[in-house]
């Protein structure tokens, strides 16, 4: 068996071409490896962020929604409990 031998410049070099073709697979596979594939990432990426958006949006409005009813129970109780002081 005969031995080979490599500089690290040329193991560097077949790593480098690996990992593009590997890369280039994978793309592939997820239907970006087109010209319009920065597209449809720009695309993706504004979806997430809107749905990130929404999300937060969601939570503040329940968060309000919740502090607002406790305020009006609040404000209820004080009332039921001053209106019957009142008929006494």
């Amino acid at each position: 068996m005969s031995e080979v031998t490599i500089t690290a410049a040329e193991l560097e070099a077949i790593l480098d071409r690996s990992a593009k073709r590997g890369a280039k697979a994978a793309l592939a596979e997820l239907g970006l490896h087109d010209e319009s594939a920065s597209k449809d990432l720009d695309a993706l990426r504004g979806l997430l962020a809107a749905w990130r958006d929404t999300r937060r949006t969601v939570w503040q409005t329940a968060v309000r929604i919740g502090t607002g009813s406790l305020l009006i129970f609040i404000a209820a109780a004080v009332w039921m409990s001053v209106k019957t002081n009142a008929g006494q």
